[in-house]
């Protein structure tokens, strides 16, 4: 197998010309996006299609991002990241439809041997990263290798996930946990939250 088919594999691996240019494709996207001013929103969304190797309709990323290689992430409809965040995406970062990314957040799809012998070679390893649909993961938090988090789950502001999230749930702290349940009573306050954005705004059609 190549380098890329092991890391793509789970297998441990190591940077070789085709890691490399891959690499420096990323950086060179990610500078460009970084390099944009805030009336270039069409542009930036463009770099964003040409750096993830899947992405659905109105993909958006504040600048500065930062990621390892891009064409190991994908996102679906309605992404939205905000400013300062770091996708080390060795492994591969699969994000769902209608995510919102908080500010200086990491999801980091990526590890190293624990023995510090074999660690000493430089090998990496690729650790998938899975997020649902419906996410909202709060400012600084950082997912760890290997996590899921389920369909409309809360991460709250500073956690650090190192285990699954199911769907449907708030969670939060160090390390990441389940607070409560998102239940009806959520639904329907923001139900009439909603409701009374349109009475005082009078657009009906929102």
């Amino acid at each position: 197998m190549t380098e890329r088919q092991l890391q793509s594999n789970g297998i441990i691996y190591q940077l070789d010309e085709e890691l490399l240019q891959l690499h420096q494709n990323a950086k060179r996207i990610t500078r460009l996006l970084n390099n944009t001013i805030e009336t270039e929103v069409a542009r930036r969304k463009e770099l964003v299609r040409e750096l993830f190797s899947v992405t659905g309709t109105d993909a958006y990323i504040e600048p500065p991002f930062y990621c390892d290689y891009g064409c190991n992430t994908t996102v679906g409809d309605h992404f939205y990241c905000n400013y300062d965040c770091v996708f080390l995406d060795c492994g591969k970062i699969t994000i769902g439809n209608n995510v919102l990314i908080g500010p200086k957040v990491a999801l980091y799809a990526v590890g190293h041997p624990i023995d510090p012998v074999v660690r000493n070679h430089r090998h990496d390893l690729g650790i998938p990263i899975t997020v649902g649909n419906n996410v909202w993961i709060g400012g600084s938090s950082v997912i760890c290798p290997g996590v899921t988090i389920g369909d409309n789950t809360v991460i709250g502001a500073g956690s650090v996930v190192t285990k699954d999230i199911p769907a449907n749930v708030v969670a939060a702290g160090n390390p990441c946990r389940v607070i409560r349940p998102i239940t009806q009573e959520d639904t329907d306050y923001w139900n009439d939250q909603l409701i009374l954005y349109k009475q005082q705004c009078n657009n009906p059609q929102i």
